[in-house]
């Protein structure tokens, strides 16, 4: 058999699936062949608190949902269940294949999170491949408007379930980092705003100035009511900062993203989209 052709079978296929009653059904899975390098979760933090708790229930969808096969899960702190422990424990299969993808659970680039996993991975004594971050994405705007509207701040679409009065007509996407991140979320504010039919700005979560900005855009914009969306998957880190955030928007809010189903979606094509990119660079050889 080829390089090639080993290389492809660990490829995961999409196949359309049922979908599952309620608002949480998706569209495709990635269904990973027996043997195929495991995806690994890169968590921020340590595997203690909400952001250990959110990780397994992801891995848990991601397995369920799309793999069919189980999600490891490392954390970027601490030496329970390190990312560096993980990756260390992972067998490279087959010669022309990864030992694992390094799937990072986060919404876009963090100054502080991404040398640490460019660290680990250079540092595993297998080779191992680091994917995308998660956003942006349409499916994360989905998410945050799934979000705000169990919050009561949005229509859950737009013909059912909520009136416009008791909706917010304005919102304020906030996301931690740094220009980068803003950029980042500044993309998912537009897909957030074509699905809510109302005006979407963005604004960096330790940013006054910002904030303050975006939320007179929202008043020129003529809206009356607003809503912050937190562009954030665990939010425990940012509880405080969110809040503060909102009461200086004078805003109400919903909760982050958190274990979205999602999320464990879209951690699977960043790991078929990674391995894509190996096996491109396996033919041009």
């Amino acid at each position: 058999m080829s390089p090639e052709t080993q290389a492809s079978e660990a490829l995961p296929s999409r196949r359309r699936r049922t979908p599952r009653g309620g608002r949480h059904r998706g569209t495709e899975s990635f269904v990973l062949p027996p043997g195929a390098p495991p995806l690994v979760l890169a968590v921020p933090g340590s595997a203690t608190g909400a952001g250990g708790t959110i990780a397994a229930e992801l891995a848990v969808l991601v397995e369920t949902e799309q793999t069919g096969q189980p999600a490891l899960v490392g954390h970027l702190e601490g030496e329970d269940k390190s990312l560096r422990s993980v990756l260390a424990g992972v067998r490279q299969q087959r010669p022309e294949e990864p030992a694992a993808v390094v799937v990072p659970l986060l919404t876009g680039p963090h100054p502080q999170v991404d040398p640490l996993l460019r660290e680990a991975v250079a540092s595993a004594p297998q080779p191992v491949l680091l994917a995308e971050p998660l956003g942006p994405h349409p499916q994360i705007a989905a998410a945050l408007h799934e979000r705000l509207a169990e919050a009561g701040l949005a229509r859950a679409d737009r013909i059912r379930m909520m009136s416009m009065v008791t909706a917010a007509s304005g919102f304020l996407v906030v996301t931690p980092g740094e220009q980068p991140a803003l950029r980042q979320a500044e993309v998912t504010s537009v897909l957030l705003a074509s699905r809510l039919a109302a005006p979407v700005f963005t604004a960096l979560l330790d940013d006054p100035a910002g904030i303050d900005a975006a939320v007179r855009q929202l008043r020129d914009a003529g809206a009356n009511r607003l809503a912050l969306a937190p562009y954030i998957i665990n939010g425990e880190p940012y509880r405080e900062a969110i809040a503060n955030a909102a009461a200086r928007a004078g805003a109400e809010y919903a909760a982050p993203i958190g274990a979205h189903p999602a999320l464990a979606e879209l951690a699977a094509l960043r790991y078929t989209e990674a391995m894509e990119r190996a096996l491109t660079a396996l033919e041009r050889r």
